[in-house]
């Protein structure tokens, strides 16, 4: 793959993770990193690296974008959320390969009218780039991303599924919690006010159970989960639609009870119901003074002003990535779990949920420009080659585990 040539859409925590691990990578030729913060441009330049170029763009101006994008062997795409399903629209316009840590189509989206139009649109986009003979690798971060392609491994461990629950956290190791919300911020922390209000999907006794946004804190959504490896108990809330992964996964007809969870400190889940009902998550604004204030706007600048909430030197965070299957194999009653664990590397400086994102999105992109990944179309992390992809993650230090056995017929989390 020499000479090829990389965009990167994004520079970001994130984004910092997975640039240093793309300049690892044999015969490419050029990378080019946008983004449009002050400084953006100062910064790449402080790399010292050649190969690398800065182009500050809007991505909210789709011509800025192709014209970026144009004649790349490969895009990882590291922008927010709303940005992911434009940019693989264009990708696919422009014939060019496309790797994203999003979700291409929100799977938490309950307008049904608005689902199904998503779903025709990503349709289209996966013929078009089956007939130009590209790839749009999405959800290929940590979650989603290594949950998925975890959540594979444990459920073809199974002949029939009949409870599956995932995890996938970001979170201070324990000594670093040590501030009012026993958590630290390793991504955009608005980004976190709005996944703190958003409706999920369980299900319980073989029904699909929603949960509304306000409701995904409360003692009734919540559970333990008490891993040695943890050092304590963590809290776990309800992440997303478990329907729409089930039906993805191929389990629904069989499935009688799953969840996909965030984990946190004991406490956490407390304080954050009572924001979420005072109206402190809304993105609606509010008049203040003579001012339009969103209040998750309002909640990020107050947390981002202090220092209590960000890692210092010598603090860890901890990725924790767990999927647990249980059902029938060989007629009789197995459980699989694959978990991964992965902290800060206090020598790179690098935290573990910018390794744990950076680092799938660059050996996604490996894999397509070096042909490792051979399907075209739009591609889920459950179709790339699982031991090519585990390896790729355990050179760079982030290894996973496996545990198999006898399933008590304990259902719930």
């Amino acid at each position: 793959m020499l000479g090829k040539r990389v965009v990167q859409l994004g520079y970001g925590m994130q984004g910092k993770a997975s640039l240093v691990d793309l300049l690892e990578a044999p015969g490419v030729g050029e990378i080019v990193v946008t983004d449009c913060y002050p400084g953006f441009e100062r910064d790449i330049a402080a790399l010292g690296e050649t190969r690398v170029k800065a182009v500050s763009v809007d991505a909210t101006k789709s011509e800025e974008l192709a014209a970026v994008m144009a004649g790349a062997d490969v895009v990882v795409e590291l922008l927010p959320g709303l940005f992911a399903l434009p940019v693989a629209r264009l990708a696919a316009k422009l014939g060019v390969n496309l790797v994203s840590a999003m979700y291409l189509a929100n799977p938490g989206e309950q307008d049904p009218v608005r689902r199904e139009a998503n779903q025709r649109e990503l349709a289209e986009i996966d013929a078009v780039m089956k007939e130009k003979g590209k790839v749009i690798l999405e959800e290929f971060g940590m979650d989603p991303g290594i949950d998925l392609v975890l959540g594979r491994a444990c459920l073809d461990g199974l002949d029939e599924v009949h409870a599956f629950h995932s995890y996938g956290a970001g979170f201070p190791e324990r000594e670093a919690a040590n501030n009012p919300i026993r958590y630290k911020f390793t991504w955009s922390i608005v980004g976190v006010m709005r996944s703190y209000l958003r409706p999920a999907v369980v299900i319980k006794n073989g029904l699909d159970v929603p949960v509304r946004a306000d409701e995904m804190f409360s003692r009734a959504n919540t559970h333990i989960l008490d891993l040695p490896e943890m050092g304590g108990p963590l809290e776990c809330f309800p992440n997303g639609d478990s329907s729409h992964f089930a039906r993805a996964f191929g389990i629904r007809e069989t499935v009688k009870d799953m969840g996909r969870y965030i984990c946190r400190w004991p406490g956490h889940a407390a304080y954050w119901e009572i924001m979420a009902k005072c109206g402190f998550l809304s993105d609606d604004p509010i008049r203040v003074g003579g001012c339009e204030v969103a209040p998750t706007a309002f909640c990020a600048a107050l947390l981002g002003s202090q220092e209590q909430f960000f890692y210092g030197e010598g603090e860890r965070d901890v990725a924790l990535v767990r999927t647990d299957a249980r059902g029938l194999k060989n007629g009789k009653p197995w459980r699989v779990i694959c978990q991964v664990v992965d902290k800060r590397d206090l020598k790179s400086g690098l935290t573990s949920m910018q390794r744990t994102v950076g680092f799938p999105v660059s050996i996604g992109a490996r894999m397509i420009l070096d042909g490792r990944l051979e399907k075209k179309g739009v591609v889920s992390p459950s179709e790339v080659p699982f031991e090519e992809f585990m390896s790729e993650l355990g050179r760079r230090g982030i290894r996973w585990s496996r545990e198999e056995g006898p399933w008590d017929g304990r259902m719930e989390p």
